[in-house]
Order: C-alpha cells, then structure tokens, then sequence
C-alpha cells in the first residue's frame, strides 16, 4: 500500500501500524516524531498536484478537518479516497480499525487495544465541572454540540457550556464566555496554541487549564494515554 494522510492524528496511527506504507502527510502532522515523507500542504488546502504525484492507492481524510472540494478534486483524479467521521471515544476506535484495514494492516495494533482497554475501564468521576472550551481566538471560538473533545471531557467528568450550542464550533463574544462563569476554562495549545502568556489573561478571575491539544482532539495512538495527562492538567487548574 502507498498511503497519504491529510488527518494528523491518523497520520500517527497509520505510520505506528503500518511502517512503509505512509507516503505523504500534511505540513501539521507531526507525530511521530522524525516521520519522513512527502509534505502534501496542509489539511485545508492540500496540494492534489503532490499528491498525485505520490501514485497513492489511498488517501485518508476526515470530515471535520479535510474540505469536501479538495477531496473531490482527488477523487475526479482517479484518487480512492476514505473519508472518517468521528464524534465521540467509540466512534474513533470504529474509524481507527476501518482506516487501519482500508491500509492492509495485518492485525489489530497493540496500541489500540491498549487504548480502547484504558477508555472502557474509566471509572467514574466523581465529581463533574463545567467549563468552556476556547479553540480559536480573534474570533474567540469554543467547543459546541457533538465533538470529539466534547465527549472526552464529558468522560472525564467536564461538561462544557456550549454542548447544546447549535453550531459545533460557535463563535461567542469574550464578555458572554466570562459571563457563564464556568469552574473551569480549558485551552488547549491546538489549533490555536494557548499558552500562560496568551490566553488566561482574558479571563481573569476564573480557573484556567492549559492542556495537550493532541490529547483532547486527536484519536491515535495518543488516546491511550489522554485519560492520564488530560486528567493531571485538568487537576492542576486552581479551584
């Protein structure tokens, strides 16, 4: 198999499962760590010119992340292209076995077991906070309804404000974020990288919380650990 991937974290999956057989990768898929190959552009404007280049049997993209023109555009290639849709912690380990399969994976990788053990064992919590979840700024916009990091956090005892929202990722103004008062205010360094310089000072006064963007958003081999590092950040935030 010749595999592109327009997905970072499927990126990870793939080269941890199948050494040899990734090809190509966006410009932000940065893991693992000394991953060589083809730099394709990035997620949302990805060169299909490189990437046919490549003479890929398959290219992995996912709904959320990858534009449906440039996907089209690879398909009116004659490009076979498998597209993931992942919303919450079950539906990632469905997608992550098809994409594996799709990539001739000759059996089920250790670390997904591993991973999809660590989410079924999760006790739990005892205790639930509510927060918002910044993942831009200027404009400022936060988590809404049927995410993926939504349902980690909600797995992890974290309910986020904006989860009946109408729109996934709703633009609010700061003054309305601030004004909900939630316990706890998540940034995360991914997409936008939210640091102790930039971004807890916009909200003063309340907890803040900065953690591993590619433990909340992505599903891979990270997710194995998300639980535990997820887990101490979040305990970290002052109450």
């Amino acid at each position: 198999m010749r595999v592109v991937s327009l997905v970072p974290s499927l990126t990870e999956a793939v080269a941890r499962s199948a050494p040899g057989a990734l090809v190509g990768a966006t410009d932000w898929c940065t893991h693992p760590p000394g991953l060589d190959v083809v730099r394709v552009g990035g997620t949302k404007n990805p060169r299909a010119d490189r990437i046919a280049s490549l003479a890929p049997d398959l290219v992995i993209a996912n709904e959320e992340e990858n534009r449906e023109a440039d996907l089209a555009a690879l398909r009116a290639a004659g490009i076979a292209v498998l597209v993931t849709q992942i919303r919450d912690v079950p539906q990632a380990f469905g997608e992550l076995a098809r994409v594996l399969d799709a990539c001739q994976v000759a059996s089920r990788p250790r670390w997904l077991d591993e991973a999809e053990d660590t989410w079924s064992c999760l006790p739990e919590p005892e205790t639930r906070r509510t927060a918002i979840v910044p993942v831009w700024r200027r404009p400022w916009m936060v988590l809404g309804r049927d995410t993926f990091a939504g349902d980690v956090l909600s797995r992890l005892g974290v309910d986020h404000l904006h989860a009946a929202h109408p729109e996934r990722y709703p633009r609010i103004p700061l003054a309305e974020l601030r004004a909900g008062r939630p316990d706890v205010v998540i940034l995360p360094d991914e997409p936008y990288r939210f640091t102790v310089d930039d971004g807890p000072e916009a909200f003063s006064g309340l907890p803040c919380a900065l953690v591993s963007g590619r433990h909340l958003t992505w599903y891979g081999p990270s997710l194995a650990e998300a639980p535990r590092v997820l887990g101490r950040a979040l305990r970290s935030a002052p109450a």
